[in-house]
């Protein structure tokens, strides 16, 4: 645990987990703060799981939650009164201490000088000189003082982030380029329902995000706060402005836990789960092992989500477990969808439901999570009948996988890059802003209506970048992305169903039909799922190896789709 001291009474700290509180009681400290909120990143834990754990252990937890560069004069004054009344010592956290400081230093602006607060904040590692600049500039920051300015910012550093940065590279080794995250791990989030489903150890889906930078590009080790296009600038923690030439926007989406009533408590325990976040995988297998009879419950929200099969991959794969292990028929599976069909490409889904009626799995469509009360196990659904009517639905279970509803991050929700759902608004062909010309995006945070799933990231990631050295004057031509996305469905363990389509639901096979039939559950599909697309992940798209992805190239004069 990286914990910096500030003052006598207070610490920072990034992300904690629960686990770590038996050492902050051991180490002194009476209080915990937490300033992050929750859902930022698929490694965080939650705050109840760190609150719960506090009071275990007789230490005060408080949730005063601030997005990343956005912390207010009032947020920091409120932080000031809260951190009165707390037992001291004192810690607060959040994603990387930024917030945190940055809190502490407004509450403390009346009260200490300036030099003072710069002083104590550098000697536990931070660097406040913009948040001094927006407290000189009357509570603004000042876009014109950049920190840094790169031909090309890459903003995002999970796959398509890293994947668009190395293509660009592969192209153009010289160019200046630097690539915006605040994270220390890069996740192999695919490898998430294999680790659910037993397949799969967790520990292979990470490693270190330094490693996996490209040689060549910059990292800018911070989280974004704001974009100000019409500057060509962006705003990040701390106040610190970074500007550039060609912006290119892949920073994911967000889980919204939230959303269910009740979820964010009982995640993690009481036999309730989720595939969808790094430290519950495992948790999804043990209760996968462990349940001998009873009702499982699998949910899937209203789209769009990433990977659109991942809730029925968790599924088929517990499902088959039960019946390897003879207890299938004690099992009681139901699936709960929001939507009105199990798969939205139709080829795919005589083949899935050959497996629904083997398992036995009863479908329920057009029911929506809403609520969860973890000590009683019960599920509380919103059911809209075909007439339009609704009616709330109340199911226990012994056993309950979430996929959490899911939007865009908070500072593209709010910013001016973003359509009225919240997603980058781009040109679906292009990837091109619709409105700023030297603005990007791909992967999940993308406006365009592909699935979002990593063979999408990866297919568009040559895109974007000849369409940015393009416009760098670097290359010639305009390359198009076609809608393709992939979603490998592990119906059992062993053989898979390969959903591949385009836009509009279009079949899109990468193999002959008489290597890979997509539409028949395929024990070569489960080896390539397994063994090869983990290491094409890490060594091939992740290095700017374009296998399989090379763009549609027209003449600049074509007029663009929309």
């Amino acid at each position: 645990m990286d914990i910096h001291y500030l003052t006598a009474e207070l610490s920072v700290a990034p992300q904690i987990q629960a686990i770590d509180i038996a050492t902050l009681k051991q180490k002194g400290f009476r209080a915990v703060i937490c300033n992050r909120p929750d859902g930022e990143g698929n490694d965080q834990p939650l705050f109840a799981e760190i609150e719960q754990a506090a009071r275990a252990a007789g230490l005060e937890a408080h949730y005063l939650p601030a997005e990343s560069g956005k912390v207010t004069d009032q947020q920091g004054r409120d932080f000031g009164a809260l951190l009165a009344t707390l037992p001291k010592p004192a810690l607060a956290f959040c994603r990387t201490g930024m917030r945190s400081t940055t809190m502490w230093a407004l509450s403390q602006a009346g009260s200490l000088p300036l030099a003072q607060i710069i002083e104590k904040a550098s000697r536990a590692g931070y660097d406040l000189k913009g948040v001094v600049r927006r407290i000189a500039n009357n509570g603004r920051t000042p876009v014109e003082v950049a920190e840094a300015e790169h031909e090309v910012v890459v903003v995002g550093g999970g796959a398509a982030g890293i994947a668009v940065a190395s293509s660009m590279l592969a192209r153009s080794p010289g160019l200046d380029i630097a690539i915006i995250d605040p994270a220390d791990v890069h996740y192999y989030q695919p490898g998430w329902t294999l680790v659910g489903g037993g397949a799969f150890k967790v520990e292979r889906t990470a490693r270190t995000m330094g490693s996996t930078i490209p040689q060549g590009a910059k990292w800018i080790k911070a989280a974004v706060a704001a974009f100000e296009p019409e500057r060509n600038a962006l705003i990040l923690d701390g106040c610190r402005v970074v500007k550039y030439k060609q912006l290119v926007v892949c920073p994911g989406l967000k889980l919204d836990w939230h959303t269910i009533d009740g979820l964010a408590e009982t995640l993690g325990q009481n036999g309730v789960t989720s595939n969808y976040l790094y430290h519950l995988a495992p948790y999804t297998w043990q209760l996968v092992q462990s349940l001998r009879g009873g009702r499982a419950l699998f949910t899937q929200p209203p789209m769009p989500i990433k990977c659109a099969g991942a809730p029925q991959k968790a599924m088929y794969l517990s499902a088959d477990h039960w019946r390897r292990s003879g207890v299938l028929e004690e099992v009681d599976i139901r699936f709960y969808s929001a939507g009105d069909v199990l798969f939205g490409v139709n080829d795919y889904v005589p083949a899935l439901m050959e497996y629904v009626r083997s398992y036995m799995i009863g479908l329920n469509f057009r029911h929506n999570l809403v609520a969860v009360d973890g000590p009683a196990r019960v599920a509380t659904f919103r059911h809209i009948e075909k007439d339009g009517t609704e009616q709330l639905v109340k199911e226990p279970f012994d056993m309950l996988h979430v996929v959490p509803p899911q939007k865009a991050p908070d500072f593209i929700r709010v910013s001016p890059l973003a359509d009225a759902a919240g997603w980058v608004d781009i040109d679906q062909a292009t990837m091109r802003h619709k409105t700023y010309a030297n603005i990007y995006a791909l992967g999940d945070a993308g406006s365009s209506p592909n699935a979002k799933t990593a063979a999408a990231a990866r297919t568009q990631a040559p895109v974007v970048a000849h369409n940015v050295l393009a416009a760098l004057g670097q290359a010639k031509g305009e390359a198009r992305y076609n809608g393709y996305g992939s979603c490998p469905l592990t119906v059992e363990r062993g053989k898979i169903v390969l959903a591949e389509f385009t836009y509009g639901g279009k079949v899109a096979p990468s193999f002959p039909r008489w290597l890979i039939d997509g539409t028949r559950p395929s024990r070569l599909a489960w080896l390539l799922k397994e063994r090869i697309l983990p290491p094409l992940y890490w060594e091939g798209m992740l290095k700017g190896r374009e296998w399989l992805v090379h763009p549609e190239l027209v003449d600049v004069s074509t007029p663009s789709a929309t």
